[in-house]
């Protein structure tokens, strides 16, 4: 097979051997069409995963990367299937299936466990007020509920007046790196050049473990993203659109599919959209393939160019030189529709919004210990402790004991920090990150010392090797957390801990390296029993 693949695109045989290595969903060797993943992520480990993978393991008698004698099924146990909200959950084929227990495992393996809803909260609901009130799959009843009329409001305006607007609004981005979005705008129509050179592209990737916002917008309101990507490609000058699906998503992979090819067949995307003579975008949507790194944004580039997902050096930057080395744009889910949101809002209304430093809202995934996991949409500056008693509270009336903030690659933080309030400038000035907006709480049960494991084993086995300081340095940290005696650290395995944390956040080449020791050193910080 990969002599045919080599053999039609003319690409060496190694180009296509070191693209199939590199993503975890593609194999060397054959599997079943039918491959049953299970998340062992730190959230469905909360959940109770364990029990359900035991259970599963047990009625196909089949270990993690095995295949059935038949070849009926393959079984893997994975990182995170990005449905934390939900967990255990797990992948049947394409089918998304979530709150496993022991008990239903026969049900999700004769195809018969339903599939999970999105479940969303908060006030005011800007970004997901359609959800739960349209069918996904409808255009109708999104241009019921308001779709396409910001559009249409656009497009009555000159593009310079929507970067205006768009700077006025402070939206800075809203997976982790914080840069404003106008000036992104301004930056690549600025850039030049036939519009038909130029890109936007969605980070659809969406892998930090914790975090599941935007599959909550793909999966129940996808129009929203089509049409907030098509208002920005007419403020900045952009013809070619572009959504990366994390591969674990087939369902929003899916409703995004049929909502692009509604929108097109309705003159919502492709040549003089909406009688607009002049205003061509169109949007093409790309299927990752298993690998966390594709969620930085130059490695994103390389997988659309069919390339392994390694990160590129910058400068550069994308809104010089980024797909195909051409201008472009790029943002996550939420960053795009909240841009759509704000404008639909108006600056009036958006900019009452939140604080000075962290306009608008924001959306939060809680999920771990909590009574009520989901996506809650908020006014940036709600404190952690009210966003906690909005959810329910620890579940079943036990303690707090922390919560990750920010995801795999956030920090813990614990009871003193309940008060501060959910902002940019008030996590900066508490030497934490808001990150995606992820919090996964832990209760008076949890076991730190597994948790910091699954946090080492996820970056390991992520890194993409490019660069040594990342590739060898979350080796190393997870050879010293499995070295862990009765639950504790060494003492002088501790700075040995410390030494490799600095090293990686100091030298590596992108976020993931700089990061990767963040939430583990933090647990040892907060819980010094731990390396006593």
């Amino acid at each position: 097979m990969q002599d045919a693949i080599s053999r039609t695109l003319r690409v060496p045989p190694a180009d296509i051997h070191g693209v199939i290595e590199f993503y975890t969903m593609f194999y060397n060797e054959p599997t079943a069409k039918r491959v049953i993943r299970v998340c062992d992520g730190m959230a469905c480990h909360l959940k109770g995963s364990t029990a359900v993978m035991e259970t599963i393991e047990s009625r196909l008698n089949l270990h993690d990367g095995e295949t059935s004698p038949d070849g009926s099924i393959t079984y893997e146990r994975v990182p995170c299937l990005g449905m934390c909200e939900h967990g255990p959950n797990a992948l049947n084929g394409d089918e998304t299936v979530g709150m496993l227990t022991a008990d239903t495992v026969d049900d999700f393996l004769d195809s018969t466990y339903p599939e999970p809803r999105s479940m969303v909260y908060g006030a005011p609901l800007l970004a997901l007020k359609r959800i739960g009130l349209v069918n996904p799959y409808s255009l109708t009843d999104y241009e019921a509920q308001g779709g396409y009329a910001g559009l249409r409001q656009a497009l009555t305006m000159p593009p310079e007046s929507l970067i205006d607007f768009y700077k006025g609004s402070s939206i800075l981005g809203r997976g982790g790196a914080q840069f404003p979005f106008g000036l992104k705008i301004e930056f690549v129509r600025g850039a030049g050049g036939n519009p038909n050179e130029k890109h936007i592209v969605i980070n659809a990737d969406e892998s930090e473990p914790g975090t599941f916002k935007d599959r909550t917008i793909m999966e129940e309101d996808p129009f929203s993203i089509i049409e907030a990507a098509t208002l920005v490609a007419y403020a900045a000058g952009v013809q070619n659109g572009w959504i990366f699906v994390r591969g674990e998503y087939p369902r929003s992979h899916k409703r995004l599919q049929q909502a692009i090819k509604k929108a097109r067949a309705a003159g919502c995307l492709g040549r003089n959209i909406m009688g607009h003579d002049g205003f061509h975008f169109d949007i093409e949507l790309r299927l990752g393939a298993g690998a966390y790194i594709c969620g930085e944004e130059t490695a994103l580039f390389e997988a659309i160019e069919g390339k392994r997902g390694f990160p590129r050096i910058k400068p550069p930057y994308p809104p010089v030189s980024g797909l195909f080395n051409q201008p472009t744009l790029i943002n996550n889910v939420e960053t795009i529709v909240m841009s759509l949101a704000s404008f639909n809002a108006g600056a009036e209304t958006w900019a009452n919004l939140g604080t000075e430093q962290s306009r608008g809202t924001k959306l939060f995934c809680l999920s771990g210990h909590i009574t009520r996991p989901g996506t809650y949409e908020l006014p940036f500056g709600i404190t952690v402790r009210d966003l906690l008693a909005m959810a329910g509270g620890v579940r079943d009336g036990k303690k707090l004991k922390g919560i990750l903030l920010g995801g795999a690659a956030g920090s813990f933080i614990d009871e003193s920090l309940l008060d501060m309030p959910l902002t940019y400038e008030d996590a900066k000035a508490n030497g934490v990150s808001l990150g995606s907006g992820a919090l996964m709480v832990f209760d008076e049960t949890a076991v730190m010392q597994e948790t910091i494991h699954q946090l080492a084993h996820f970056f390991a086995h992520e890194s993409c090797g490019k660069c040594f300081p990342c590739q060898l340095g979350t080796q190393r940290q997870l050879e010293l957390v499995e070295g862990m005696e009765n639950g504790r650290l060494p003492p002088e395995n501790k700075q040995i801990l410390l030494d490799v944390g600095f090293t990686m956040t100091n030298t590596s080449l992108c976020g993931l390296g700089q990061t990767a020791s963040t939430a583990v050193l933090s647990a040892l910080e907060l819980w010094p029993e731990l390396a006593e």
